[in-house]
C-alpha cells in the first residue's frame, strides 16, 4: 500500500504516529491481497452486550478500600492506603486499618467523618442510527442518541467527538472528562475504521490518492489505509484513519468529487461493533476502559 512519505510536515502531522496495538478491523470491511487494511484479533476480551431493552448491569463487585476512596476523587491509591492506616476511615461504622480491605458499592465509607460517595464512572459504546443527533435535545420530533440510552444509568452523559446525523456506527458516551479529554487532545489519534458507500464507482487511482494524501482547505489530509470492500463493487471503501476529527472521510471525499451515500464508523479506539445492532448500545467492560486510559 502507498503510503506519504512526502518532506510536508502537515502530512506527517495528520497521518498520525503508527498503528494502535489493538487496530484488529472485522474482516467483512476489508479486501484481499495488496492494499488491504491490516486485520487481526482486536486484542480486547470477551464481553456481554447490553441492549436497548435490557435492565442495566450490577456494578456489585467487591473492590478494595483504597480504590473506593481515589476514586471518589479524595486522593491517590497510595494516599489513600496512609488514610486507611492512620484510622480515619470508616465501613458501616467500623474503623478498617487493614490493607487490601474490600468494600461492597452499598457500604457505608466515612473518612473523619463525612460519608464517601463513590464516583461511579459510566462508558457506553452506541451503534448509531442514521438520522439521529448525539447532543441531547428537547425537541421530541429530533432523534436523539440519548433516546437510545436511557436506561445505561442515571449519570448524565457526554459523547466523545462529533458525528454528522447523516453518519452512523459507533460513538462513546462517557462521564468521565478525562477520558473524553484525552481521546479528543489534538496530538491524540484515534484509530477509526469507516465502510463508506459512495454513489458512483471510485477509480483505482483516486483510492491511491487517499493515502498518498491530498489538500483539503489548504492542510494535508491523508488516510492511514484504504481498500475496496471484499466482494462489493468499486463504491464500497473501507477507509482507517488515526484522529480524532471524524469528518477528516467524508472532507477527502468531498474533495475528489465524491458523494457519500452512506458513512458508517465499524471501529472506534480499537473498539468494534460486533454483536452490538444498530440502534443498541453496551457498557464497556473494564479492560476496554483500562486500555483506553493505557493508550
Amino acid at each position: 500500500m502507498s503510503k506519504n512519505t512526502g518532506g510536508n510536515p502537515k502530512s506527517k502531522e495528520m497521518r498520525g504516529k503508527g498503528k494502535s496495538k489493538y487496530s484488529g478491523s472485522p474482516s467483512k470491511y476489508l479486501s484481499k491481497g495488496k492494499g488491504k487494511i491490516s486485520t487481526g484479533a482486536a486484542g480486547l476480551p470477551k464481553r456481554s452486550r447490553t441492549s436497548q431493552g435490557e435492565p442495566l448491569p450490577k456494578f456489585d463487585d467487591k473492590i478494595r478500600l483504597n480504590k473506593y476512596i481515589a476514586n471518589a476523587g479524595i486522593c491517590s491509591r497510595r494516599e489513600a492506603d496512609t488514610l486507611i492506616a492512620s484510622g480515619t476511615v470508616s465501613v458501616n461504622g467500623k474503623v478498617i486499618t487493614e490493607f487490601g480491605y474490600k468494600v461492597n458499592p452499598t457500604d457505608v465509607v466515612r473518612y473523619d467523618g463525612a460519608t464517601i460517595k463513590r464516583d461511579v464512572k459510566r462508558y457506553i459504546l452506541v451503534n448509531k442510527p442514521k438520522d439521529f443527533g448525539v447532543r441531547y435535545s428537547e425537541d421530541p420530533a429530533k432523534k436523539s442518541v440519548y433516546n437510545l440510552i436511557q436506561k445505561a444509568g442515571k449519570e448524565m452523559l457526554y459523547p466523545v467527538g462529533k458525528m454528522d446525523r447523516s453518519a452512523c456506527g459507533l460513538i462513546l458516551y462517557t462521564n468521565d472528562a478525562d477520558m473524553d479529554k484525552k481521546l479528543m487532545h489534538p496530538k491524540f489519534k484515534v484509530s477509526q475504521l469507516f465502510h463508506v458507500v459512495l454513489k458512483t464507482i471510485m477509480s483505482e487511482e483516486d483510492l491511491e490518492k487517499l493515502t498518498k494524501g491530498l489538500f483539503v482547505d489548504d492542510m494535508m489530509f491523508s488516510a492511514e489505509e484504504a481498500s475496496f470492500i471484499n466482494g462489493k463493487g468499486h463504491n464500497e471503501i473501507g477507509v482507517k484513519i488515526f484522529s480524532n476529527k471524524s469528518n477528516k472521510v467524508k472532507l477527502m471525499m468531498g474533495k475528489l468529487g465524491y458523494e457519500i451515500i452512506k458513512m458508517d464508523r465499524v471501529e472506534f479506539a480499537g473498539l468494534d461493533k460486533k454483536d452490538l445492532p444498530r440502534g443498541q448500545f453496551r457498557h464497556l467492560t473494564e479492560k476496554e476502559v483500562s486500555f483506553l486510559k493505557m493508550s
